[in-house]
């Protein structure tokens, strides 16, 4: 089986000649009329595609309306509705305050993408027919490069409604996406549109060419990436920095030319050795092409057999003639298609052919992720080509070519996965040493990539071999299958369900840090030593910060760009302090775009800052209420009202503790056993549970004399004083739901479970994420967690609920109006590509976060907590800070720290958790075995700290 570029309309009957006659045009496009259409349907043909100011040549014109024509037909295809036309209205929108995905191009290559995205992030996908609907301007303070303005698009909704829009003023790009390959009309203004923009592009013409030349991929995936090949011989005539002084791979053999004439002799030679070398294996025939950007879809691809040596040599001299500086000419294999079923089965009839088309994406951390596998299945002496087959899954290909077992599948998925995911991250290394020039701008990277392989025979195994890249074909292929009538039939995994999903939450992600680039905020409180990631994270998120703290020498101080000292403990006097802070921010000149505070002691300070300097928060009063535990309860309790079900189902009963006299009352009103803790406590610090009336009088008196104030428990809560609740104690598992909230509407949850507690005390002992409860326990837990939320008056922030699931349903435990502590930023960002600090961040800009409508997690973790005093001996030798590090940068450990080793020497009954460390897996038992494992090897484990029973709730 061969690799063949796309082709036109026109498709060769019959593959007897030897010549195969590709798509003719220059690359990029932009001269000529669009190809004719068959685009049988009734839509309207008197919409409004003329932009305002923007008027279009007649050529112009007709690649606007056929692409218009071809986006209805690609929606009646699918069974969507056609476009509604809205242009005589504009749409007004909040320019620089939202985020606008913008797609320029093919809407059948990209239309997985735009329905996706109409979905994830409805209203701001937008598909631009025309160069024209898009404009280029100056961007202040950054020298060379422009913002993208849109002023007319189609947008996508949910459901997929579509509308065509005008936009005054226009939209500004947050993410911007032209399609490159050739005969689009418009390359040539696609590719100057995308070049040094301010915003995140997915593609450039730089980068385009890079991927377009053959002979630089296929070293870079074999060199780089170790992905399998076809073996080449490569004549170069002055070749490219990028392939100059490069290793040579197996299987591929580059030949420097000093000149295109009086090669004959060389060229003889090299061929010769080549046609006979034990790399081409059982090839009977070799493939020649020119191999550039320049030559992408404007020559015949030549075959000629292996045996023919001489007619190869004449070939190859042949086309040495139209050769320019920095171009090859390309012998490679024809890979022999594998014969399915293995020996021993009987025949199954005529012999065929896979071709495997792999959508691979840049996720979170700049990691590949296999989004999609598709097939093309044709007769195996035939060369199979996109867009001259119907695609179709893995399963359903190999089925057909007689391999049906579900291991031998599985084994070849994993193999296709390990070797795109290569493929990327080959292509990623490649961009990150180039310059910002050589890329197309310092925000152009490659977003998502297409890999097409041959399946063949190698050492007696099935192993995809790469033939070339190219990701609008890839693409297109996925949109087809997915757009199948009886997709929801065809048994496709979830995972597989959208291949532009991983696609779609990297343009949100990369928006949320063009948004937020730049912008001002005061965070108020600058945590302890668990909460060093966010300098971190703000230097790579460009954010500028202005810290208010209390300690003169906090690490912080000199990672800022204003550091204002200022004593935030004494919470009886916040309403003061805040307008004490106010002026001193006003003093100072601070031109803050928001403030924000991710530290319990500082949350009710800062809603009141917020309201001196009109910034956005959630009201003061709702802060308050959801600080102190107890009114909380209380609170929701009296909720009883429309809409049903109301957060008072979800209340616990509960008094506030001050007295002696106080623990007496509680203890005729409240049911026993219960639990006791701090009003205003964090970490589990002190929380414990009391079976009868002594038991909560003892555990009153020890914390009254124990935690006094907050120098003897920093962190906890104690500014706020030692007033306790006694609250009944209720039975069932426990969980954690991350909420984002902005304007009041829920934007995204993250469900986590924790394993059993080491009772009397409270203190976490292990979790799992993503929660493992049935999807209707699962939004129940949501929605209680909302419900108390709004119940409070949290409207706007990312918030952590705490939760039990008892069989009468969820019931509240707590509610922290900020975001989760521990490891659950880790984790979420881990599994989701969702960073909780960017979204309390962009919501503290009155930014609308942008998020997926549905996070999917890309995998599971399972984690255990660490205490100094069980786990002090291995902490300083096999478990060490340094050791477990090391474990955490070999990918064999997720590790978060949360104290210094000395701040977790308190007694035992108060201490907080050291350290967590987790392991991920495909699935949950896998990752609980393996963390199970991992434990009992550094000693974790261990009689009075038994990891499995921690781990039980996760089986």
């Amino acid at each position: 089986m061969l690799s063949l570029d796309p082709l036109g309309l026109e498709w060769p009957c019959s593959l007897g000649s030897k010549d195969l006659e590709e798509e003719e045009g220059p690359w990029g496009g932009g001269s000529g009329p669009p190809p004719p259409g068959y685009f049988p349907g009734s839509w309207r043909q008197d919409v409004g595609l003329d932009c305002k100011g923007c008027p279009e040549g007649a050529e112009a014109r007709a690649w606007t309306v056929y692409y218009y024509s071809l986006l209805q037909s690609c929606l009646q295809q699918a069974g969507l509705p056609e476009t509604q036309d809205r242009s005589q209205v504009p749409r007004t929108g909040f320019p620089g305050a939202e985020v606008t995905l913008c797609i320029l191009g093919s809407p059948s290559t990209f239309l997985s993408v735009l329905l996706e995205a109409g979905v994830q992030s409805p209203g701001n996908m937008l598909l631009c027919l025309s160069p024209a609907w898009l404009t280029k301007v100056p961007a202040p303070g950054q020298p060379g490069e422009a913002a993208l303005l849109v002023s007319k698009a189609v947008s996508f909704h949910p459901g997929g409604l579509t509308f065509l829009d005008d936009f005054v003023p226009p939209r500004r790009a947050t993410y911007f996406l032209a399609g490159l390959r050739p005969g689009s009309g418009w390359g040539r203004e696609a590719a100057e549109l995308a070049r040094d923009l301010t915003c995140p592009t997915g593609a450039s013409a730089e980068l385009a060419r890079l991927l377009e030349d053959r002979l630089l991929t296929r070293q870079l995936l074999a060199q780089q990436g170790g992905v399998a090949v076809p073996a080449t011989l490569a004549f170069t005539y002055k070749p490219p920095a990028l392939l100059q002084g490069g290793d040579a791979s197996p299987g591929l053999r580059l030949v420097e030319l000093s000149g295109k004439e009086g090669q004959e002799t060389l060229v003889k030679e090299e061929v010769g050795a080549f046609l006979h070398s034990e790399a081409l294996g059982d090839a009977l025939q070799v493939a020649i092409k020119l191999s550039s950007w320049r030559w992408r879809g404007r020559q015949a691809l030549r075959l000629r057999p292996r045996a023919e040596v001489g007619m190869v040599a004449d070939t190859v001299l042949a086309l040495l003639e139209k050769l320019e500086e920095e171009e090859s000419v390309v012998v490679e294999a024809v890979c022999l298609p594998a014969q399915m079923p293995f020996p021993g089965s009987p025949p199954p009839g005529p012999e065929l052919a896979v071709r495997i088309c792999a959508v691979v994406c840049r996720t979170q951390g700049d990691r590949p992720l296999l989004s999609k596998v598709v097939c093309a299945v044709g007769r195996g002496d035939r060369p199979l080509r996109h867009q001259n087959s119907l695609p179709r899954t893995l399963e359903v290909a190999l089925a057909q070519c007689g391999l049906g077992e579900a291991a031998q599948v599985a084994v070849v998925r994993r193999s296709v996965k390990a070797a795109a995911e290569a493929a990327l991250a080959a292509v990623l290394a490649l961009e990150a040493g180039l310059s910002a020039e050589q890329r197309g701008g310092r925000q152009a990277c490659t977003d998502f990539l297409g890999v097409d392989f041959a399946l063949t025979v190698a050492g007696g195994a099935l192993t995809p071999v790469a033939l070339e890249l190219n990701g609008g074909l890839c693409l297109e292929a996925c949109g087809v299958i997915e757009g199948l009538w009886a997709a929801p039939r065809a048994g496709l995994a979830a995972e597989e369900a959208a291949a532009a999903a991983p696609l779609v939450e990297t343009m949100l992600r990369r928006s949320a840090r063009c948004l937020m680039e730049g912008k001002q905020l005061l965070v108020v409180g600058g945590g302890g030593f668990s909460k060093k990631f966010v300098w971190e994270a703000a230097r790579d998120y460009g954010l500028k910060l202005h810290l208010v703290e209390s300690d003169p020498n906090h690490f912080a101080s000199q990672l800022v760009q204003t550091f204002i000292h200022f004593d935030v403990t004494e919470h009886r006097k916040d309403e003061e302090n805040a307008r004490l802070l106010a002026e001193l921010v006003r003093a100072r000149g601070l031109q803050l775009d928001g403030c924000f505070s991710y530290w319990d002691d500082c949350l009710v300070l800062t809603a009141l800052l917020c309201q001196e300097l009109g910034l956005p928060c959630s009201p003061p009063a709702a802060m308050r209420l959801a600080k102190q535990k107890s009114r909380t309860q209380l609170h929701l309790l009296c909720r009883q009202g429309p809409p049903w079900p109301s957060p008072s189902l979800h209340a616990v009963p509960c008094c506030s503790l001050e007295s002696e006299a106080d623990v007496e009352r509680a203890v005729r009103q409240v049911p026993l056993p219960g639990v006791m803790k701090l009003e205003f406590g964090a970490g589990a610090v002190g929380v414990r549970l009391v079976e009868d009336a002594p038991q909560c009088h003892e555990h009153f008196s020890r914390i009254v004399r124990d935690l006094q104030g907050e120098a003897d428990h920093p962190g906890i809560g104690l500014g706020w004083g030692n007033a306790m609740l006694l609250m009944e104690f209720v039975e069932g598992t426990e969980h954690d739901v991350d909420l984002v909230v902005f304007g009041g509407q829920l934007l995204a949850a993250f469900v986590s479970d924790n394993g059993p507690t080491r009772l009397p005390g409270f203190t976490e002992t292990a979790a799992c994420m993503p929660t493992g409860l049935a999807p209707e326990q699962e939004a129940q837990l949501v929605q209680a967690a909302f419900r108390c939320c709004l119940g409070c008056g949290l409207l706007d922030g990312v918030f952590n609920v705490e939760l039990k699931l008892t069989r009468a349903g969820p019931r509240l435990i707590e509610i922290n109006p900020r975001m989760g502590g521990f490891y659950l930023r880790d984790w979420i960002l881990e599994l989701y590509g969702v960073d909780l600090l960017l979204a309390a961040a962009m919501v503290a800009c009155r930014l609308r976060p942008a998020l997926p409508a549905h996070p999917r997690a890309r995998g599971h973790l399972v984690g255990v907590m660490c205490l100094v005093s069980q786990h002090l001996q291995v902490l300083s030798s096999t478990a060490s800070q340094e050791a477990l590090q090391a474990l955490h940068d070999g990918g064999l450990l997720r590790f978060n720290l949360f104290l210094s080793l000395e701040e977790a020497l308190v007694p035992s009954e108060y201490e907080e958790p050291y350290c967590n460390v987790a392991c991920a897996g495909p699935s949950p038992a896998e990752a609980r075995l393996r963390l199970l494992g991992l434990c009992q090897g550094l000693g974790i484990d261990g009689p009075h700290y038994p990891v499995a029973h921690f781990l039980s709730h996760f089986k």
